[in-house]
């Protein structure tokens, strides 16, 4: 199990593209195509679970994530569905509940098709990853844009990545995005 540690920020093309051209590290191209589950219960939505399998050029991952405190519990195992990947999940920590939810049944809720430029960024006393991300969220047939930045810690301080974070906000006018990519799809299919 990874602790996820990551802030996000609101933004348009322009930002990503300017904040892309300040950084000179090495760029990782992905795309990204992510497909959020539930159990027809609403089950895995209710404990606030996110489980979803992304396809990150063409390479699946099913993940898990759930709340921990400013942070998130993720889990990740690499499947071509996700029903394959319930139990290698809970093998590796996932909660045991996942088992009786999967079992209900998991269907597609909703999800995101994106671009995302990321670049490992080391500071001081840390090392995080920035992800420009630019693509859209889905629910059925309705989309909404998606632009944003995340700073995610990969190792390190908490509070030297917050600072870097800031200081990229301050810098490039960026506001703070307080819902993930799943809680606003998940507006979306519920018509929110």
């Amino acid at each position: 199990m990874a602790i996820e540690y990551e802030l996000k920020f609101k933004a348009d093309y322009v930002n990503l593209m300017d904040i892309l051209a300040k950084f000179p590290q090495e760029t990782m191209e992905l795309q990204m195509l992510t497909t959020y589950y539930d159990a027809p219960s609403g089950g895995l939505s209710s404990r606030r679970y996110t489980l979803r399998r992304r396809l990150e050029n063409h390479r699946s991952v099913c993940t898990l994530k759930t709340p921990a405190g400013d942070a998130r519990n993720e889990w990740e195992t690499e499947h071509t569905h996700i029903e394959d990947a319930i139990e290698d999940l809970i093998s590796r920590g996932a909660p045991e509940d996942l088992r009786n939810l999967a079992k209900e049944g998991l269907f597609p809720i909703c999800g995101a098709k994106f671009t995302r430029f990321a670049k490992t960024i080391t500071l001081e006393n840390a090392v995080v990853e920035l992800a420009l991300d630019h693509g859209y969220l889905f629910a059925g047939e309705q989309k909404e844009p998606l632009c944003e930045v995340e700073v995610e810690l990969k190792s390190g301080d908490k509070a030297a990545c917050r600072e870097f974070a800031d200081q990229l906000a301050a810098q490039f006018a960026l506001e703070a995005q307080p819902r993930s990519k799943f809680a606003r799809a998940l507006r979306l299919y519920k018509g929110e």
